[in-house]
């Protein structure tokens, strides 16, 4: 069934969706692996082409790190399109945590960008982190016999409460009155919880912290407004929109290696279901894709490259979570597991990512397959134990020495990482539009 929007187009190996030339409308950004691919700076680049950027899922245990210039962004909540013209928007899927937003929103007027009503709007009904789903999260993870790695923000006991109906929402931490109603409707429940796990249940109703949050409501009040209907106006109007993931698919909360996964859906469908927009206003949807894969905490990552190598690629992509700090674990690139992603997200297109790590490696591999029990996989097992116990098949390419850092056009690239990129291409099946070589904006080129 072709897209609303798009026209087919066949290449002899498969059917790709293309955009028309009439406008951009709605398009989804994920990440396609464990995160990290670099969605900050691909959303950074391309926003400048859309009126709204929406994030629409996950809390600030996601980190988007832009860098314009000399200038270092970090990003947690708020949404890569703040640093141009487009209206950004965070969605009712998201758990937000007012004080954080308030640190990035005076991060960016310390840098001269005002961050107002005009330019951030906050959906009522979007889920608010507690200081005792934080106290919660910490208090789990403390207690796990296997740790899942979780960054302990109280994402996950923010997304229970929202499930469970015992959520506050910004349009309640804006009214004085509903938000003490409701949390001394709460207060007894969060008190036993937290006093059960071995924690200080006088958090809960702390005065010093209530003061706080009903003050962060009253400065966000004039914020808050209904993301569905202005996005939903917007393509109305022939405006273009851009829904932007945290995290990376294998995160998923559904479709993820359980139990080591965050939250919240982090793939395309997630999208509409988060804004409350139909999927059939969809028009393109661009996985970012690192050439190499990562993993911050815990879980399987079958092509892992522990000592040296692994640690020269860490150092040279700067693999260092924006949000924790931690170290990621770091490995050649999966196939398999990029399959799994295109299927779940249904890509259009693919904006390549840290090319210029690989630069000086005398061969580059592509885990094209699995072993699993004697058995040949090509797409990974649906239980995570099962993906753990997976080892790489390899196919091995010629590496290149010249650094790319300074590379402003696909021509220019070294032929062997020119073919390391068609390869991917041929194996993925989906077009490479974007391919970055450093973190700088101007460091990502399109791929004619």
């Amino acid at each position: 069934m072709k897209m609303p929007g798009t026209e087919a187009k066949y290449t002899g190996q498969n059917l790709i969706k293309v955009k028309p030339d009439s406008g951009l409308m709605f398009t989804i950004i994920t990440g396609a692996q464990f995160g990290d691919e670099g969605k900050g700076k691909i959303v950074d680049l391309l926003a400048k082409d859309y009126d709204i950027v929406a994030r629409f899922q996950g809390g600030n245990n996601a980190g988007h790190t832009v860098r314009v210039g000399d200038e270092v962004y970090k990003l947690h909540l708020i949404p890569s399109g703040i640093l141009l013209d487009a209206r950004v928007l965070i969605g009712p899927g998201v758990v937000l945590n007012p004080e954080v937003l308030a640190e990035e929103a005076e991060m960016f007027e310390k840098h001269g960008i005002k961050v107002d009503s005009e330019k951030l709007g906050v959906d009522a009904k979007t889920s608010i982190i507690m200081p005792y789903h934080i106290e919660l999260d910490g208090l789990r993870e403390a207690a796990r016999e296997t740790k899942i790695g979780t960054t302990r923000r109280g994402i996950g006991y923010a997304y229970i409460d929202k499930v469970a109906r015992d959520e506050i929402r910004m349009a309640e931490l804006a009214d004085r009155e509903r938000f003490l109603k409701r949390l001394e409707e709460l207060a007894p429940q969060k008190e036993k919880e937290i006093e059960a796990m071995g924690g200080d249940p006088k958090i809960v109703r702390d005065p010093v912290l209530i003061e706080r949050y009903l003050e962060l409501g009253k400065k966000f009040a004039a914020y808050i407004t209904d993301v569905s209907r202005e996005i939903n106006q917007a393509l109305d109007d022939g405006k273009n929109v851009m829904a932007e993931a945290a995290q990376g698919t294998h995160l998923d909360v559904i479709h993820g290696t359980q139990k080591f996964v965050t939250s919240s859906s982090t793939i395309a469908g997630s999208a509409c279901a988060n804004l409350g927009v139909g999927p059939t206003r969809v028009d393109s949807v661009i996985a970012i894709v690192k050439a190499y894969i990562t993993r911050v905490g815990e879980g399987p990552l079958p092509t892992e490259l522990t000592g040296e190598l692994g640690e020269r690629i860490q150092k040279a992509g700067g693999e260092f979570g924006t949000t924790t700090g931690r170290g990621r674990r770091c490995g050649w690139f999966d196939l398999p597991l990029l399959k799994k992603a295109i299927a779940l997200n249904g890509y259009t297109e693919i904006s390549l990512t840290k090319l210029d790590v690989l630069t000086g490696l005398d061969t580059i591999r592509i885990c094209v397959g699995y072993k699993y029990k004697g058995e040949s996989l090509d797409y990974p097992p649906e239980l995570t134990e099962d993906l753990g116990d997976c080892s790489p098949v390899y196919e091995d390419l010629p590496g290149w020495k010249s650094d790319l850092t300074e590379v402003k056009a696909y021509g220019e690239l070294p032929e062997n990482a020119r073919n390391y990129v068609r390869r991917l291409e041929e194996l993925m099946k989906v077009p490479v539009n974007y391919i970055s070589v450093g973190p700088g904006r101007a460091q990502t080129f399109k791929k004619e």
